[in-house]
């Protein structure tokens, strides 16, 4: 027989539990958000050792801007031709310092990551010499090296290599110092030498990360281009200066054109061999 006290336990539907009230930080968002505000208020005050931001002469010198930007809305489309060949030496310094910063980026993104190079020293030395190389801007490095080698391609190229090896050298060892490295040890316990595991085993896993870096920097390297001829390091740049220096917009209008249609075109050559590579 069943025990009558206990029957009535048995036919009680089961216990419902509710959560507890999601916390909210509004007051600590709300905080944070007025000094970030208070904060961006007070770098604009010349009294106080802000900048002077000059927002009046925005609305004083707005007729300029129309001019110089209606004449941008009406490109000189016979000067097209000549855009041609600067255009061809831009391309060439992008795939140039692409290709050369990659083959030198691999060993130094290696040693840069410490599952690679477990010797802190030489690690601490090549990262700052990456540190040192990604805090120059690239327009620095391109007017020493102007200075240094002469108005050509030559500097041009050699700012995007320094420019390249900063960025993928670092973004890739930090991925590699973020990822398992359970492979790794691995080849270890079965005495292989650091050179030997990062070949065999660390290589294979991280040419995807560099394949997409690599193709970032081919992208970036053609806008840079455009921006280093300014001060004599060829490509586009030259002329897009010299065509500006005559205040002929319209001509200005086509380059930046060209320019869009050229970083549009190699955006979408990259994701068709990201999809095909990664």
């Amino acid at each position: 027989m069943h025990d009558p006290a206990v029957m009535p336990a048995r036919r009680q539907g089961p216990r419902e539990f509710s959560l507890p009230p999601r916390p909210t930080h509004r007051l600590r968002i709300t905080l944070i958000v007025s000094a970030v505000a208070v904060f961006t208020a007070a770098t604009c005050l010349p009294a106080i050792g802000g900048i002077e931001l000059d927002l009046g002469a925005i609305a004083r010198n707005w007729r300029n801007g129309a001019e110089k930007l209606m004449q941008l809305l009406q490109p000189n489309l016979a000067f097209l031709p000549r855009t041609w060949g600067p255009m061809l030496e831009t391309l060439q310094m992008a795939l140039v310092g692409a290709v050369i910063s990659a083959a030198i980026s691999v060993p130094v993104t290696l040693w840069a990551a410490a599952p690679t190079n477990p010797n802190p020293w030489t690690r601490g030395a090549v990262r700052t010499v990456v540190n040192m190389i990604r805090a120059v801007p690239d327009l620095v490095y391109a007017t020493v090296l102007v200075a240094m080698l002469g108005v050509g391609a030559l500097p041009g190229v050699t700012t995007l290599i320094l420019f390249n090896i900063g960025i993928v050298a670092k973004l890739v060892s930090e991925a590699i110092d973020a990822s398992d490295h359970r492979y790794m040890e691995a080849g270890r316990a079965a005495g292989g030498t650091q050179f030997q595991i990062n070949r065999a085993t660390a290589l294979p896993q991280v040419w995807p990360l560099f394949a997409n870096q690599w193709l970032y920097t081919l992208e970036l390297n053609v806008r840079i281009s455009a921006i280093l001829g300014i001060v004599g390091a060829g490509g586009i740049g030259r002329l897009l200066d010299e065509r500006r220096g005559f205040y002929a917009y319209s001509d200005v209008s086509v380059i930046i054109l060209e320019i869009l249609v050229v970083v549009i075109a190699i955006e979408v050559l990259s994701n068709v061999l990201r999809r095909r590579l990664v």
